[in-house]
């Protein structure tokens, strides 16, 4: 089904096509463990609970909407790609799907690294203890105040963007009076979404040096001649909610192709390759992602094979799940504010967030699963839209799912899966306040990131 602008803002009042959703599913009433967090289950009243709580006092003591974090189920999750890719590899968590101290802290403890794209990211890092030489500072724009802040704290590595902040680096480093651990971040012509990827032109992007046309041999030439640099790798990054290796084999037969070059021009074989993230998680029942342990057996064979061809030593690997360790292990919970069926369409359930909350529907059409939480129902389905609360016609946070039909307004629903970019992306659209973040564990709730409030709002508006 094509979607095309609308004046009135983006999918405007489009109309499914028949067959364009699945069936409902059998029951209701069941959670789909691909899609939950671990610890997620129904009581014996069919309510809801996770980490020992139930939904609706969680409800009731923090309100509505809010972001459920299962802790036990992050740290699982982050000890299992820890665990997966072993004591010769590296595995850098993607601070960009979700961080706030607590989330810095459990990562600490759990024995991953941290990568950061912003001084806010660096500072919120180091304040909650992750030691610096465990960081890695990301982004195409990092301006000098930032790269300054990120040299004098010893980050372990800086990921290099453009010429221009090879030279930039290198002269904050110098000037600091240190040498500055360095990747360089190429476009390795490999776009990977999903189940598929096009080897093809994809240097056409904001990020990294394309390794068509010599660039990216010669930053790594320019790398190696600067005294405030030490050139350690390459990094390549092909794209986002990936469910196999495929493209990641040819990315990473790219890379080796250059850390030859590098080796074969200066004698110099880097000793580290960071092959990025982007691994998917499932969002609907449809989605089928694969382990950790799978993925790190298909990158080390990958890498290895490679390099025995180039006759390469086999560097150090590092990889940056965000989302596969977030996302899965948390849900946003909301309540039901009006239900308004349209004969012969769908029923739209308007709830108490919205796009202030998750953006990503609007802004990347995702998909998402719903159900209703805070009891169960032997009610027929219904096809609803779930949207939110803003003046905009596209506040929708789930686009198509089924419901029943005995919902009714103060019922509780949640959004699984919404731990990676929902939080991080939030907003103040329409002045709305963002939710808090609640973290559970073994019967215990407790907010990491509080609901903003009205004060908070009003202290940032000096005019």
């Amino acid at each position: 089904m094509s979607r095309s602008a609308h004046p009135a803002g983006p999918r405007h009042a489009d109309v499914l096509t028949e067959g364009h959703y699945t069936a409902p599913p059998a029951d209701l009433n069941a959670l789909d463990p691909k899609v939950w967090a671990h610890t997620v289950s129904r009581d014996e009243d069919g309510v809801v609970t996770v980490g020992g709580r139930d939904v609706t006092a969680l409800a009731e003591e923090f309100g509505t909407p809010a972001y459920i974090v299962d802790e036990a189920d992050f740290r699982a999750r982050a000890r299992a790609w820890r665990t997966a890719f072993g004591q010769d590899a590296d595995v850098f968590y993607a601070g960009k799907a979700f961080l706030s101290r607590a989330v810095v802290r459990w990562l600490h403890e759990e024995g991953l690294n941290l990568d950061v794209c912003s001084g806010g990211e660096l500072t919120t890092a180091l304040s909650a203890g992750m030691p610096a030489e465990r960081i890695a500072f990301h982004g195409n724009n990092k301006s000098t105040a930032e790269i300054e802040q990120a040299v004098s704290e010893g980050v372990g590595r800086i990921v290099l963007d453009s010429f221009q902040e090879i030279v930039r680096v290198a002269h904050v480093a110098q000037s600091l009076g240190k040498r500055q651990r360095v990747q360089i971040r190429v476009t390795v012509g490999v776009e990977a979404h999903t189940h598929e990827f096009i080897a093809t032109a994809h240097e056409d992007q904001k990020f990294g040096i394309p390794l068509a046309g010599g660039q990216a041999a010669e930053a790594a030439r320019r790398a190696l001649q600067l005294d405030g640099l030490e050139l350690i790798g390459i990094h390549s990054h092909i794209g986002s909610q990936i469910f196999d290796t495929s493209g990641f084999e040819v990315a990473a037969h790219r890379v080796i192709g250059l850390l030859k070059q590098i080796r074969d021009e200066h004698g110099v074989e880097l000793p580290e390759i960071d092959l990025g993230g982007g691994l998917g998680i499932a969002y609907t029942s449809e989605d089928d992602p694969r382990e950790p342990h799978e993925i790190a057996k298909a990158l080390h064979e990958i890498v290895a094979q490679g390099c025995e061809a180039a006759k390469l030593r086999t560097p150090r690997i590092s990889v940056e799940p965000g989302r596969a360790i977030v996302g899965p292990t948390a849900f946003t919970l909301y309540e039901v504010g009006t239900i308004k069926p349209l004969d012969g369409l769908r029923t739209y359930v308007s709830v108490d967030g919205g796009m202030s909350d998750n953006i990503r529907t609007a802004l990347y059409d995702a998909e998402y699963s719903v159900a209703l939480v805070s009891r169960t129902s032997t009610a027929e389905p219904m096809l609803v839209r779930v949207v939110g609360k803003h003046c905009e016609s596209g506040d929708i946070v789930v686009r198509d799912a089924f419901l029943p039909a005995d919902l009714a307004p103060g019922d509780l629903i949640a959004v699984p899966a919404t731990g990676a970019y929902c939080r991080s992306m939030a907003s103040n659209y329409n002045h709305a306040l963002r939710p808090p973040v609640v973290a559970v564990r073994d019967g215990e709730a407790r907010v990491i990131v509080r609901r903003e409030t009205e004060e908070d709002l009003l202290r940032l508006d000096v005019g």
